[in-house]
């Protein structure tokens, strides 16, 4: 591998954990409060609003309903307005984390329902109020499904970085983009290939083992 191609590969790694990275944190900063919305406002739940469950419902369905090509050129004037820039990793974010957000509310609306709800009762039974329902009964329960569902959401979003890079956000995707395909470089491009199923496989990996250990200590302890 030449010094040149090293060079790229690591400059377009280093863009898309950027973004990958910031992309998560702020569409968990979006999307954990929708799911748990989702779930906890559901007919017979703590927090019981059919209205607000609807709307909601419907308004990540219409989200998630756009391609995310399009979804990224719609919300290119909103990046210019926060970042002053529609152009490389830190405007790409803006995007990333809007069109993840509702994904991954479904991913933590499916994770919460797993929990039994015989133990919801059994807190509303002793009169815990909703916020406590919430933090100290479905989250816990539901956190090794959690982390497996976040894993899932990141992996999505690096994969969503690569399209990111089809309009100027840099990255692998940029990267295999602008000088694998164009070019004609076949070096290039299965190089980044690689360093992508690598970056994904190790994500992977990082989440079940998290995961999994969680499920350890939990059974430990009971």
């Amino acid at each position: 591998m030449s010094e040149d191609l090293l060079d790229l590969l690591l400059t377009g790694f280093n863009e898309t954990i950027y973004m990958v990275i910031l992309s998560t944190l702020a569409a968990l900063v979006l999307g954990f409060p929708l799911g748990i919305i989702l779930v906890a406002t559901e007919k017979g739940h703590v927090l019981e609003s059919p209205r607000i469950n609807k709307v909601l419902g419907t308004t990540i369905n219409i989200i998630r309903s756009f391609p995310f090509i399009i979804l990224i050129v719609v919300l290119l004037p909103l990046a210019r307005f926060i970042v002053g820039t529609t152009l490389g990793a830190t405007a790409a974010v803006v995007p990333l984390a809007i069109g993840s957000a509702p994904f991954l509310a479904r991913i933590i609306e499916n994770c919460l329902k797993e929990v039994s709800y015989g133990k919801i009762e059994a807190a509303m039974a002793i009169g815990a109020n909703p916020l406590t329902i919430i933090t100290r009964v479905m989250i816990p329960e539901a956190l090794p499904s959690l982390v497996r569902g976040i894993t899932l959401a990141i992996i999505a979003i690096t994969g969503f970085t690569a399209v990111a890079g089809a309009i100027g956000a840099g990255g692998l995707g940029s990267l295999a983009i602008r000088f694998g395909y164009m070019r004609f470089r076949d070096d290039i491009m299965i190089a980044t290939v690689v360093v992508l199923i690598l970056l994904v496989q190790g994500v992977q990996w990082g989440g079940d083992s998290l995961a999994q250990y969680i499920n350890r200590k939990r059974y430990k302890f009971d």
